[in-house]
Protein backbone atom coordinates (compact mmCIF):
# COMPACT_ATOMS: atom_id res chain seq x y z
CA UNK A 1 0.00 0.00 0.00
CA UNK A 2 1.60 3.59 -0.98
CA UNK A 3 2.22 5.02 1.94
CA UNK A 4 -0.67 8.43 1.15
CA UNK A 5 -2.82 5.44 1.21
CA UNK A 6 -1.87 4.03 4.34
CA UNK A 7 -1.52 7.25 6.35
CA UNK A 8 -5.37 7.66 5.08
CA UNK A 9 -6.60 4.33 6.15
CA UNK A 10 -5.29 4.93 9.26
CA UNK A 11 -6.77 8.47 9.59
CA UNK A 12 -10.28 6.62 8.78
CA UNK A 13 -9.57 4.21 11.52
CA UNK A 14 -8.69 6.60 14.00
CA UNK A 15 -11.72 8.81 13.13
CA UNK A 16 -14.60 5.61 12.89
CA UNK A 17 -12.64 4.47 16.71
CA UNK A 18 -13.16 8.12 17.78
CA UNK A 19 -16.69 8.06 16.56
CA UNK A 20 -17.16 4.87 18.72
CA UNK A 21 -15.69 6.00 21.58
CA UNK A 22 -17.40 9.56 22.21
CA UNK A 23 -20.74 7.65 21.26
CA UNK A 24 -20.07 4.90 24.07
CA UNK A 25 -18.60 8.01 26.72
CA UNK A 26 -22.16 10.29 25.84
CA UNK A 27 -24.16 7.01 26.26
CA UNK A 28 -22.79 5.73 29.17
CA UNK A 29 -22.52 9.46 30.96
CA UNK A 30 -26.37 10.01 30.06
CA UNK A 31 -27.10 6.38 31.44
CA UNK A 32 -25.22 6.92 34.73
CA UNK A 33 -24.23 10.20 35.91
CA UNK A 34 -27.32 11.72 37.16
CA UNK A 35 -25.59 14.24 40.42
CA UNK A 36 -23.61 16.99 38.93
CA UNK A 37 -23.19 18.50 42.14
CA UNK A 38 -20.03 16.83 43.33
CA UNK A 39 -16.86 16.92 41.37
CA UNK A 40 -16.26 13.18 42.33
CA UNK A 41 -18.21 10.12 40.70
CA UNK A 42 -20.27 8.18 43.39
CA UNK A 43 -19.72 4.61 43.85
CA UNK A 44 -23.32 3.79 42.25
CA UNK A 45 -22.19 6.03 39.16
CA UNK A 46 -18.80 4.06 39.18
CA UNK A 47 -19.86 0.39 38.75
CA UNK A 48 -23.00 2.21 36.52
CA UNK A 49 -20.54 3.30 34.19
CA UNK A 50 -18.35 0.40 34.45
CA UNK A 51 -20.71 -2.00 33.50
CA UNK A 52 -22.06 -0.06 30.66
CA UNK A 53 -18.39 0.63 29.10
CA UNK A 54 -17.29 -2.91 29.12
CA UNK A 55 -20.98 -4.29 27.92
CA UNK A 56 -20.72 -1.89 24.91
CA UNK A 57 -16.75 -2.81 24.51
CA UNK A 58 -17.82 -6.58 24.74
CA UNK A 59 -20.72 -5.93 21.82
CA UNK A 60 -18.05 -3.55 20.02
CA UNK A 61 -15.48 -7.07 19.90
CA UNK A 62 -18.05 -9.68 19.11
CA UNK A 63 -19.65 -7.22 16.01
CA UNK A 64 -15.88 -7.24 15.14
CA UNK A 65 -15.39 -10.81 15.13
CA UNK A 66 -18.14 -11.82 13.09
CA UNK A 67 -17.35 -8.32 10.53
CA UNK A 68 -14.31 -10.26 10.46
CA UNK A 69 -15.56 -13.82 9.79
CA UNK A 70 -18.02 -12.64 7.05
CA UNK A 71 -15.39 -10.16 5.40
CA UNK A 72 -13.55 -13.06 3.56
CA UNK A 73 -17.13 -13.89 1.97
CA UNK A 74 -17.86 -10.31 0.89
CA UNK A 75 -14.83 -10.03 -0.72
CA UNK A 76 -15.36 -12.99 -3.05
CA UNK A 77 -18.88 -11.82 -3.89
CA UNK A 78 -17.89 -8.60 -4.51
CA UNK A 79 -15.15 -9.80 -7.01
CA UNK A 80 -17.37 -12.49 -8.27
CA UNK A 81 -19.88 -9.48 -9.40
CA UNK A 82 -17.06 -7.41 -10.80
CA UNK A 83 -15.65 -10.05 -13.01
CA UNK A 84 -19.06 -11.03 -14.41
CA UNK A 85 -20.09 -7.08 -14.97
CA UNK A 86 -16.36 -7.07 -16.83
CA UNK A 87 -16.90 -9.64 -18.87
CA UNK A 88 -20.38 -8.60 -19.66
CA UNK A 89 -19.33 -5.08 -20.86
CA UNK A 90 -16.10 -6.77 -22.54
CA UNK A 91 -16.06 -6.18 -26.51
CA UNK A 92 -16.02 -9.36 -28.34
CA UNK A 93 -13.26 -10.03 -31.25
CA UNK A 94 -9.96 -8.27 -31.15
CA UNK A 95 -8.69 -6.96 -27.87
CA UNK A 96 -7.31 -3.94 -29.49
CA UNK A 97 -8.59 -1.89 -32.56
CA UNK A 98 -6.98 -2.26 -35.90
CA UNK A 99 -3.91 -0.29 -36.75
CA UNK A 100 -4.34 2.22 -39.09
CA UNK A 101 -3.47 1.71 -42.58
CA UNK A 102 0.50 3.16 -42.58
CA UNK A 103 1.09 3.37 -46.40
CA UNK A 104 0.47 7.54 -47.71
CA UNK A 105 -2.19 6.60 -50.25
CA UNK A 106 -4.76 5.17 -47.25
CA UNK A 107 -6.34 2.21 -46.89
CA UNK A 108 -7.93 2.14 -50.92
CA UNK A 109 -5.05 2.46 -52.41
CA UNK A 110 -5.43 5.50 -53.86
CA UNK A 111 -3.88 8.75 -54.34
CA UNK A 112 -4.90 12.03 -52.92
Amino acid sequence: MEPAAEQQQQLRSLRDFLLVYNRMTELCFRRCVSDLGYRLLSRREERCLDGCAGKLVRANHRLMGAYVALMPAIVQRRAARLEDGAERTAPEGPEAPAAPDPSPAGPSGAGT
